[in-house]
């Protein structure tokens, strides 16, 4: 067995082991779409609040897993000298990288099918939704945000790492037009938002499922530099310890 197939194993196993850390990652979203998709009390601009929402919840579930989830657990097993002793192996710090954005993907794949099953329960209708323009955004934004998450955890001590990750996810809830439109936000703050990975995911996500992308062109450009420029960072600073 190769070096990197041996460490996918190992973290889909880890994976199945937090299962308290699983139910939160899988649940958060689906009590978020459920609560906001059944109480018409944001401003979305749409007939139907699910109809905003389930393209930017599913864009919230990549960064809360591949980002948070992924970026604190790899912290604190860089604290505790887990990664050092994998150091000493062939792996290498990018099939690392690999590993653990493949086995965030798996869990990603569930979350996905979830909260379309949701969606589709409470009223949203897909309109010509193209799928295969929505999985190549899903796994474009997963780079994207391991990639940062990834970066924090190899550079940070465990306890920065937790706040920092965080921090950043409250961040990005806020100025990604996940929860409403950008254009609610003061001018300088719409702009900080458009270039965010996330706005960037959610937009392309709303254009893939609904045909209601507003800069989908300049989105799957933002959303393409994050996934190549940070796994690149990631890799060059990543800390074994």
């Amino acid at each position: 067995m190769s070096p990197l197939s041996a460490q996918i194993g190992a973290e889909l196993s880890l994976v199945r082991r937090n299962g308290e850390q699983l139910l939160v990652t899988l649940g958060i979203p689906l009590l978020l779409l459920g609560f906001f998709g059944s109480v018409d009390i944001l401003p979305t601009d749409t007939d139907e609040p699910v109809d905003f929402l389930v393209p930017g919840i599913l864009a919230l579930a990549i960064m809360s897993t591949s980002m948070v989830s992924l970026g604190i657990a790899t912290g604190f097993e860089r604290s505790y000298l887990v990664l050092k002793r994998l150091a000493a192996t062939p792996l290498g710090t990018g099939r690392l990288i690999v590993a653990k954005t493949i086995a965030v993907a798996c869990v990603e794949a569930v979350q996905m099918a979830l909260l379309v099953a949701l969606g589709l329960t409470l009223g949203w209708g897909p309109a010509s939704a193209n799928w295969l323009f929505a999985l190549a955004a899903v796994v474009v934004g997963t780079f994207a945000f391991a990639g940062i998450g990834l970066t924090l955890a190899g550079n940070l001590r465990g306890e920065v790492n937790l706040a920092a990750a965080n921090g950043l996810y409250l961040v990005l809830l806020l100025l990604g037009g996940v929860l409403f439109p950008l254009d609610r936000l003061p001018a300088f703050l719409e702009v900080i938002g458009r270039a965010t990975p996330t706005h960037a995911l959610a937009d392309v996500l709303a254009d893939s499922l609904m045909s209601t992308g507003a800069h989908t062109a300049t989105s799957w450009l933002v959303l393409g530099a994050w996934a190549i420029i940070m796994p690149m960072v990631a890799a060059r600073t990543f800390r074994w310890s």
